[in-house]
C-alpha cells in the first residue's frame, strides 16, 4: 500500500514537473518528461510492483536470484576457459589429429617439410672466417651516431 502511494506522488510530481517545462516552451523535454513520470503510475496499475514487494521480502525468491547467478557464473567461466583453450573439445581434436598427420610423414625419421626444407647456410660447428663482418656494421652504425 505504501508502495502504491509513494509511485502515485512520484508520477503526480513529475507530470507537475513537465506542466512546468511545457510552460516554458520546451515540450520535447515535456514530454520525455511526463513519460518517465507515468512509467511508476503503469507498474502501479498492472500490479508489478506488489509482485517486486512480495518478491523483495521471500527468502525463496533471493535463493532464486542466488541460483540464477550461480548458473550465469558457471556458463561465462566456461565460456572464458572455451576461448582461451581455443574452441570445443571436437575441434581440439581435430587440430590436434592434423596437425600431427602433416607434420611428420609416415616411417620418417626427420620432419617433411616439403623439398627446399635444408637450407645452405653453413653448420653451426662450422667455425666463421668473417668475424669482423659481424662487428663492422654495429661500428658503422655507431660511428654515424657519435658514439
Amino acid at each position: 500500500m505504501i508502495a502504491e502511494t509513494v509511485c502515485s506522488a512520484v508520477a503526480a510530481a513529475g507530470l507537475g514537473i513537465a506542466a512546468v517545462t511545457a510552460y516554458r516552451k520546451r515540450f520535447l523535454t515535456a514530454a520525455r518528461i511526463a513519460a518517465y513520470s507515468l512509467v511508476p503510475l503503469g507498474l502501479v496499475m498492472t500490479g508489478v510492483v506488489d509482485w517486486v514487494a512480495d518478491t523483495a521480502f521471500s527468502p525463496v525468491a533471493w535463493a532464486g536470484f542466488g541460483v540464477l547467478g550461480a548458473s550465469w557464473l558457471l556458463f561465462a567461466s566456461t565460456r572464458a576457459v572455451e576461448r582461451r583453450r581455443g574452441g570445443t573439445r571436437k575441434e581440439r581434436k581435430a587440430a590436434a589429429r592434423s596437425a600431427q598427420g602433416e607434420a611428420v610423414a609416415p616411417a620418417a625419421s626427420a620432419p617433411s617439410l616439403g623439398p627446399a626444407s635444408r637450407s645452405k647456410t653453413p653448420s653451426a660447428t662450422a667455425p666463421r672466417a668473417d668475424k669482423a663482418d659481424d662487428f663492422s656494421d654495429i661500428e658503422a652504425i655507431l660511428k654515424k651516431h657519435g658514439i
